[in-house]
């Protein structure tokens, strides 16, 4: 009989490490590519051939011809953002009705979701999460509290279920004292958003992966956001509402923990952050600043600015645990071209006493012990092999490997696809 295979691919930070450019790299190698978990507040960016692209809900494997992209049952999707991006790419040549199939399973944002999101936020006061306010933590409430609505609810009595959803949104509103405000035009693009969904391969999309398995084909997992907004293991509660990590492909893919065989853990050459929580190596000086401006350092889908500051191993240590990790790929090292010093965060100071795991709590009193390296000083964004690298670069990939125990795979040295090295 045979057996097809299951790599994941994740971020191990705080989001945004570049996992879009990293999956369209990646893509060629497999047969289907299926995205597990997070909602349209994830955006991925890709630049190839002049042109670029964010997307928000559908895999990055889309840009691939005769490659199969799944939108599985651990996402949340909104049929009106969803409309927005797939037409889009259509707009733009990129044929989707053939090679992109949604779960009946995955759950829907709906327009009440997204007010219940600003009037959660905005009643929690100075305690604020930082949400991006796309509905996302409202619609994971729905599904975990078994009150949501899913893809495969809009092929029957869809008109009545949406109903009873909304005005139980709306009397949750009301008890938020959140003003009443008028949703009409919003609503109406997102039933035109539904329709538009019915076009689409709508599957039972746990019995298609596990059936492309048993034909012997190969299968990429993307995730979204990182692995220190995992809902069980980040920084709570400034976290996502789902499970960021590894284990996320299994429940929101219906793929069985024994299938799984590489998983790519995707980092920067340094840290970020968007929004509250705390973040123990953020930089709030010029420094901080020139990476976030040589970094674009900017949200894909919101704009914001993403807080920097120097690599966390601590940090890392743990995603690679919490993962199984079995292969590295560090993105964005071009960044850091220009900087004489470069530092790493190798420890924690808590409370007087010094430790290398991530604890508990990083809210307080967490400083970070760091070690510093020279910086390259070079220019690597034309170079097409590690052969290439220069030496103080070359000792920092070293470094890395040896406090992470993990070898560091793949190195991104510019935001196209191109640029990207594979080490042997």
């Amino acid at each position: 009989m045979k057996s097809g295979k299951v790599d994941v691919l994740l971020g191990l930070q705080w989001g945004d490490e570049g996992k879009g450019k990293v999956v369209d790299v990646l893509t060629p190698r497999y047969d289907v590519i299926a995205r597990f978990q997070g909602g349209p507040n994830a955006g991925h960016t890709l630049e190839f051939e002049g042109q670029k692209y964010v997307l928000r809900s559908i895999p990055s494997g889309i840009f691939q011809g005769g490659k199969v992209n799944i939108i599985g049952n651990g996402v949340v999707l909104a049929p009106d953002l969803f409309m927005e991006e797939a037409m889009g790419l259509e707009k733009s040549g990129h044929e989707l009705k053939s090679r992109l199939h949604i779960s009946k399973k995955a759950h829907l944002i709906m327009p009440t979701h997204r007010l219940l999101d600003a009037a959660i936020e905005a009643s929690k006061g100075k305690n604020k999460v930082g949400t991006t306010g796309k509905g996302i933590g409202p619609t994971y409430t729905d599904k975990i509290s078994r009150n949501g609505l899913r893809v495969g609810d809009i092929l029957e009595n869809f008109e009545e279920k949406y109903a009873k959803c909304k005005a139980r949104h709306m009397e949750m509103l009301k008890a938020l004292n959140y003003p009443d405000v008028d949703i009409t035009e919003v609503e109406k693009k997102w039933l035109e958003g539904v329709e538009y969904i019915r076009q689409f391969t709508i599957c039972d999309s746990e019995h298609e992966i596990n059936g492309f398995l048993a034909e012997g084909k190969s299968v990429l997992c993307e995730g979204a956001q990182g692995t220190m907004l995992d809902v069980d293991f980040g920084s709570y509660p400034f976290v996502t509402s789902s499970n960021t990590i590894c284990a996320g492909a299994c429940t929101g893919l219906g793929i069985g923990p024994n299938r799984i065989g590489e998983v790519y853990g995707i980092m920067k050459a340094y840290c970020t952050r968007v929004g509250a929580g705390p973040f123990p190596t953020e930089l709030f000086d010029e420094t901080g600043k020139r990476i976030r401006d040589l970094g674009h350092e900017y949200g894909a889908v919101t704009g914001r600015e993403r807080r920097c500051g120097w690599i966390d191993l601590v940090a890392l240590r743990y995603s690679i645990m919490i993962n199984g990790v079995t292969q590295l790929i560090m993105m964005k090292s071009d960044v850091l071209d220009e900087f004489e010093t470069i530092k790493a965060c190798v420890a924690y100071k808590q409370n007087g006493k010094v430790i290398d795991y991530f604890p508990y709590n990083i809210e307080d009193g967490i400083e970070p012990v760091y070690v510093e390296m020279p910086g390259w000083k070079t220019n690597m964004t034309k170079f097409t092999s590690e052969d290439e690298f220069p030496k103080p670069f070359a000792d920092y990939i070293a470094f890395l490997e040896e406090q992470l125990k993990t070898p560091i795979k793949i190195i991104s040295i510019g935001p196209d696809r191109e640029q990207t090295i594979e080490r042997k």
